[in-house]
């Protein structure tokens, strides 16, 4: 059992296969140029499954790839096959932005993929182009539909910013709504590295936007589980928000992140890091346990985006995460 220094237990690891992106949202990389980490400086699938291995022995439950993009990564349902043979009952999920699902949606689904998250910002074609730098809304719907014909359980992620988006709120809990999708509006983190002058828009004012159109949606008993606040509407359909300004986002955190060039990073918000690279390719793996114990020993309590201070801004690249 994965413990930290505030008795909170980790079973969850987000494995971030590359930071590449096709997109360049505003709220995550919209200024960095289309380039990439050298393939040598990362983590081979092989050495990423090693450490896996032994997360899950050690009592890891949950597995989800994130990137960047990490449908860029070739092969990628082979490494999905790899992590679900060892173990067929894992948790195995993976984010993305939904562009290259209408290629490899079938692929994923028979690899042993069980739930992807697709982000879907706007169905406003010229908003969604705005949103990621370039035009996506029609790939991405295909991406969605066919990720839902071969049978994967979609949850639809959208994270709202002012000017931009925020008045296609409403639409999106509509098509989720219709399609019998899960959708969880995000409010945005802020960071170094996103559009200067993104503002997002907080739980309060995403809450008053829904209520436009349904005024009498309740708050669903949390689920200590999930990042996300759940709400139901008058007809059963629930929505999330998740909410990292308030300090309930951390109290029940279980996650602990992998990055592609081997960095194992406690905490969403801050710079901390340490490195299993150097373990897992000589086959140390006890050693990896060991530094992964060591990172979640000195887990920070929460994040800081709930300090009441503009200036209070994360410097981590969310690309390098998976968020």
């Amino acid at each position: 059992m994965l413990i930290d220094g505030f008795g909170r237990k980790h079973d969850y690891l987000r494995v971030s296969v590359t930071e590449r992106c096709n997109f360049r949202c505003q709220y995550c990389m919209p200024e960095k140029p289309f380039s990439w980490v050298p393939k040598e400086n990362l983590l081979s699938y092989e050495d990423l499954f090693k450490f896996i291995k032994a997360s899950i022995d050690e009592g890891i439950k949950k597995v989800r790839i994130t990137g960047g993009e990490p449908l860029l990564r070739e092969g990628l349902d082979i490494f999905i096959k790899m992590i679900f043979d060892y173990k067929n009952d894992i948790d195995l999920a993976l984010t993305t932005n939904g562009y290259l699902l209408p290629k490899s949606a079938q692929k994923l689904k028979d690899a042993g993929l069980k739930r992807i998250n697709i982000s879907l910002d706007s169905l406003n074609p010229a908003t969604a182009a705005k949103m990621a730098q370039k035009d996506v809304l029609d790939t991405v719907l295909e991406g969605i539909q066919k990720a839902s014909d071969v049978g994967l359980k979609i949850k639809i992620n959208c994270v709202p910013v002012k000017g931009v988006n925020d008045n296609d709120i409403l639409e999106v809990l509509e098509f989720c709504k219709t399609k019998g999708y899960t959708v969880r509006f995000i409010e945005f983190m802020e960071n170094h590295h996103a559009k200067d002058g993104a503002k997002g828009l907080n739980s309060d004012e995403i809450k008053a936007i829904i209520s436009q159109k349904y005024p009498n949606f309740k708050m669903v008993p949390r689920d200590t589980s999930s990042p996300a606040q759940y709400y139901e509407l008058e007809d059963g359909f629930q929505f999330g928000i998740i909410e990292p300004h308030k300090d309930d986002f951390c109290a029940q955190c279980n996650r602990i992140r992998l990055t592609a060039e081997g960095f194992l990073i406690p905490c969403l918000y801050f710079e901390d890091a340490m490195s299993i690279k150097d373990a897992v390719q000589n086959n140390r793996i006890d050693e990896a346990v060991e530094i992964l114990k060591k990172v979640l020993a000195g887990k920070p309590e929460k994040n800081r985006w709930s300090v009441k201070d503009d200036n209070e801004v994360s410097s981590r690249a969310f690309y390098q995460t998976g968020g």
